[in-house]
């Protein structure tokens, strides 16, 4: 399962719903039999690759999205989270 775009509104962070998001993405892939879920951030998103750590994934790679990227070192880090059998 690929986890794309999660986003808390800034006047809702900081009360713990980004993890509740998480958790619930986590909870729906294990319940249909899902065996991983993937995601990717850019390397700037610091509190969301802490997120995502917290939340048992682990930096798998990582990919420039252009030309101009590379030359400006600006990566996207792949991610990647074992739920344990299934698909």
């Amino acid at each position: 399962l690929e986890l794309k775009r999660m986003s808390v509104s800034r006047e809702h962070r900081g009360h713990g719903l980004a993890q509740a998001l998480c958790r619930e993405v986590l909870s729906f892939a294990r319940a249909r039999g899902y065996s991983a879920v993937v995601l990717s951030t850019s390397m700037v998103q610091v509190a969301a690759q802490r997120l995502y750590e917290g939340q048992g994934f682990r930096r798998v790679g990582a990919s420039y999205p252009s030309l101009l990227g590379t030359l400006l070192n600006f990566q996207i880090f792949h991610y990647r989270c074992e739920l344990g059998g299934g698909t």
